[in-house]
């Protein structure tokens, strides 16, 4: 394993060093909530990273957007550059979950825009998380969403190392399990080709291809290529590849699922019956046995998550795995901005639920989609320790949670907020006037921010 190793040019200032250590006391002594407090500019980011260092520990932050996550995720790279750092948000660009409005009988169909790039990153994240302790992942509330069981995606793992026998057709077969596609033209992401002894696997979690050469039934060669110039970037020993997807099962998985599936779909339908609900009964009927279709002649399916209970083995109501889950030991958990983030994730599980329950009642789903979700808040809390909540304005949960405030005045940069002159509001843009043209004459630019309130 490689060590979570910081590197920079600066060193902790201010008030960092302190606050580094009194955090790391606390995780070592068991707290399980924590509080950073700093006002902007403080580093708190950066004693984020030396507390990850001095505790060796893989770590999960968690943003409350897309956006702070980019940032927070580019940040860390810079920190760990020898360990893998990891960025996991939704993959969507678009997205319209299914609905249905009973008052104007309106169905709305799922639709949506996945963005590759990001789905790239996902499958990178979960992937890390199996193979390197050496890890941190940058999330959004995402994280709390359902994911395939990490133990299936796991034993699903094909690995190859050059020399030992490995009989090409096993391989084939193997990779078609594991969900991905053959394209003797063209390979793209999640799929493989094959020419003479020569395979060619580009995984969904890589930038670049990976090429196993044969003679008779022992792997030759490994090779790292680039997908655009077929340049060899890299020849290995040995090889893992992981799954195209993170719903992927066995086939005696598969089977008892859909087994399942159908006694829960005529279960439904007699109840359905029994109410005297045929339209929901012929409805129910008719998406499930499609979808069954879908799932014994392709192994998926349009909306494969709202079977996610049958192919994970969990009775109802018992909570879906999550990227939390994919961690293989003891982590910490940073919640940045929590102020935000922690209402974010207590209301996702109450809004989920209502969208489906009315798709369940009318028809539209079997009752099983219902546990396709986002941890409750008290599940989320069940899963993690050694958490530290960040934010220059903590709120009631942290306050009335934590067991250590750590706070952070001091800029280790020496900034210091600029003065403020409040001046009266006659003759204002007059004034505004002169004071953008002494800036301008200086060839410097200005940004002016105003707001406009209504006398009532």
């Amino acid at each position: 394993m490689n060590k979570f190793k910081v590197i920079s040019d600066f060193t902790p200032q201010g008030d960092q060093p302190k606050a580094i250590q009194n955090l790391k006391n606390g995780v070592t002594n068991g707290l399980d909530y924590q509080t950073l407090m700093g006002i902007t500019g403080s580093g708190k980011s950066a004693t984020i990273a030396w507390l990850i260092e001095e505790l060796q520990m893989p770590s999960l932050v968690l943003a409350p957007n897309k956006a702070l996550a980019a940032q927070l995720a580019n940040e860390f790279k810079q920190f760990f550059p020898e360990n893998r750092v990891e960025y996991f948000v939704s993959y969507y660009d678009y997205y319209q979950p299914e609905a249905y409005v009973p008052r104007t009988d309106t169905f709305i169909e799922k639709d949506s825009n996945i963005n590759e790039e990001i789905d790239r990153l996902r499958h990178s994240a979960t992937s890390a998380l199996l193979l390197r302790k050496d890890v941190i992942v940058v999330s959004s509330v995402s994280c709390i969403y359902g994911l395939g069981s990490p133990q299936e995606y796991k034993n699903k793992i094909i690995p190859l190392f050059k020399g030992e026998e490995f009989e090409l057709d096993q391989l084939l077969e193997e990779l078609i399990r594991q969900q991905y596609v053959r394209n003797d033209l063209v390979v793209t992401r999640g799929t493989f080709r094959l020419k003479g002894d020569t395979l060619d696997i580009f995984p969904v979690y890589e930038e670049t291809i990976f090429r196993v050469e044969y003679f008779g039934d022992t792997i030759e060669n490994i090779l790292r290529i680039d997908p655009v110039t077929g340049e060899i970037l890299e020849k290995l020993t040995e090889l893992a590849i992981l799954p195209a997807s993170h719903y992927v099962t066995s086939e005696d998985v598969m089977n008892n699922a859909l087994n399942q599936i159908e006694k829960d779909m005529n279960k439904q339908i007699k109840k359905f019956e029994k109410q005297d609900k045929l339209l929901e009964a012929q409805r129910i009927k008719q998406r499930t046995m499609f979808d069954l279709e879908m799932l014994r002649e392709l192994g998926v399916c349009s909306g494969i998550e709202n079977y996610s209970r049958y192919f994970d083995g969990r009775k109802p109501g018992d909570p879906p795995y999550t990227l939390l889950d994919f961690f293989q030991e003891e982590f910490l958990m940073v919640v940045d901005e929590s102020h935000i983030a922690i209402p974010q994730i207590r209301g996702q599980f109450a809004g989920d639920k209502s969208r489906k329950t009315t798709l369940v009642d009318y028809g539209f789903r079997l009752p099983a989609a219902l546990d396709n979700r986002p941890l409750k808040f008290e599940e989320w809390q069940g899963k993690i320790k050694n958490t530290v909540l960040v934010s220059a304005t903590p709120g009631k949960w942290e306050n009335a949670n934590s067991s250590n405030f750590v706070e952070q005045i001091i800029r280790p940069t020496g900034l210091i907020d600029p003065n403020i002159i409040i001046r009266p509001t006659e003759n204002q843009i007059e004034d505004l006037l002169k004071e953008i043209k002494q800036v301008i004459d200086k060839g410097n630019r200005v940004l002016v921010t105003t707001l406009t309130k209504k006398n009532e």
